[in-house]
């Protein structure tokens, strides 16, 4: 019951709010995406509409989505970089309009020190933060997925057997959020990042990575818009378990 409200809550303020600099707008719930609600929602060209900045998935599950500067990147399971159309369809994505309110140098970390440098940086931890990291990797490890067919599986299972890419001194850029815990079911509490490499044929989910030296800027987010899809979708779907460890296996 606590989560619904919760959801309901962010709808209805999101809807009474006027502008979107400081909002993050989602489509969907991470724990209806891990339950295997893999059906898109909404359309590239509309997600746009919302920001130009984010992270998500695509319809059935084909690949991972980064949004930068405006434009949509579609990971797919060979590991490689594509244009999604306009009319392609995401079930779970988050953006927003990216405008920096602090940056700085981040010299020789791996994904833990990143976080840690973040969560100093910002010790407010309901605080939502949208985070981009550009600079020079000395390695990245992302995965993507495949396309999924009906009767889905849940997200956890598709993991098993996702397709693992690791990259070598390459320069790119770190797009995602950091998400406070309260959010919990909603989206992936904590930081939650997908990499492009600078020349835009390689990127992914990311699992690991050391960076060697890079900057990275961060947005202070006062706003959170969910989109819940229509229709019966969710009608079917238990909502009222804790999903972390599924989360966890699926995010691992």
């Amino acid at each position: 019951m606590k989560k619904l409200l919760l959801v309901f809550v962010l709808v209805f303020c999101g809807g009474c709010l006027t502008g979107q600099a400081d909002r993050i707008t989602q489509t969907s719930t991470i724990d209806a995406l891990l339950a295997g609600a893999y059906d898109g929602q909404i359309t590239c060209r509309q997600l746009l509409s919302y920001g130009d900045f984010g992270i998500g998935t695509f319809d059935k599950l084909d690949g991972e989505m980064t949004v930068l500067n405006g434009k949509i990147y579609q990971v797919k399971s060979d590991g490689k970089v594509y244009n999604p159309a306009g009319d392609t369809k995401t079930p779970f994505a988050t953006v927003c309009n990216f405008k920096p309110d602090i940056q700085f140098a981040i010299q020789s970390a791996d994904f833990k020190i990143v976080e840690s440098i973040i969560n100093k940086k910002v010790s407010n931890q309901n605080q939502f933060l949208a985070v981009e990291i550009s600079g020079q990797f000395k390695h990245v490890k992302v995965r993507s997925v495949p396309a999924q067919n009906k009767p889905y599986s849940p997200l956890a299972e598709v993991a098993k057997t996702q397709p693992v890419f690791e990259m070598n001194d390459v320069t790119g850029t770190i797009v995602g959020f950091r998400t406070p815990p309260f959010a919990k079911g909603i989206n992936v509490p904590g930081c939650h990042f997908h990499f492009l490499r600078s020349d835009f044929k390689q990127g992914g989910h990311i699992l690991d990575f050391e960076l060697s030296s890079g900057n990275c800027r961060i947005d202070k987010c006062s706003e959170f818009l969910v989109i819940l899809p229509k229709g019966d979708l969710l009608k079917d779907i238990d909502l009222s378990k804790d999903k972390t460890e599924e989360l966890k296996k699926a995010e691992q």
